[in-house]
């Protein structure tokens, strides 16, 4: 075996020795989340670095509650906003992937996602916000992990509590007190509809709280609230 040759073998073993690593590292951190709370997640770490170019002191909003302290409401909404299936799914939407590619296609340019609650959660708690190829490779790993590791409850828990909803505030406890001056558990179905309305875009409507639109989504959901299926 030629000297470049035995180079190129072992850069390929120590490439293959990394992804494995990394991807022990997510299976772990999964396994920790089973019982723990996240202290931060990527996104919230990468928003927080965005946050200090403009202020260095800027913080993040976020406290963990349990499932039983977030609002049966606000779960029947984000199901019904952003993931119909999700109890019946093991990570992957088809058909409204296949829709959302339909979407994109008609418009030439992306304007639906077709990610499922899962998806978006690996998403939230790994990756960054950058879209390519070798993101999605990795997010799908992520959501397969997250679906063996975790049942749905803890999953639609873990999602609630970190997904973004304004500029710095993550979970459904800094949104509720932020938007509505409440703890979560005690907002109502109009409350829950409203920030399920705003989780595709939450600093834009956050900025915008009339947006023309908006108003419209909050209707949809609503409706759809009392068939939404929970874990």
């Amino acid at each position: 075996m030629s000297g470049v040759r035995r180079v190129v073998v072992l850069f390929a073993w120590v490439i293959l020795a990394a992804i494995i690593a990394l991807h022990a590292y997510y299976a772990v951190m999964i396994w920790w989340w089973r019982v723990h709370p996240p202290r931060e997640t990527a996104f919230m770490a990468e928003r927080l670095a965005v946050l200090r170019v403009r202020d260095p002191h800027a913080a993040i909003r976020y406290r963990f509650v349990p499932y039983a302290r977030i609002s049966v409401e606000l779960k029947r909404a984000m199901v019904a906003a952003e993931d119909a299936k999700f109890v019946e799914h093991e990570g992957f939407d088809w058909n409204g992937i296949a829709l959302a590619l339909e979407k994109n296609e008609k418009r030439g340019r992306i304007v639906a996602g077709g990610s499922t609650i899962s998806q978006q959660l690996a998403r939230n708690l790994f990756l960054s916000g950058s879209r390519t190829w070798l993101r999605k490779g990795e997010e799908a790993v992520i959501t397969v992990m997250l679906e063996t590791i975790l049942d749905k409850r803890r999953i639609l828990e873990l999602y609630l509590n970190v997904i973004e909803w304004g500029s710095g505030i993550f979970g459904a406890e800094a949104a509720s007190e932020h938007y509505f001056h409440v703890p979560a558990a005690r907002i109502d179905a109009a409350e829950a509809a409203r920030l399920a309305a705003m989780a595709p875009n939450p600093r834009y409507y956050e900025r915008h709280p009339n947006a023309p639109g908006l108003r419209r989504k909050i209707g949809i959901i609503l409706a759809r609230m009392p068939s939404a299926d929970l874990p």
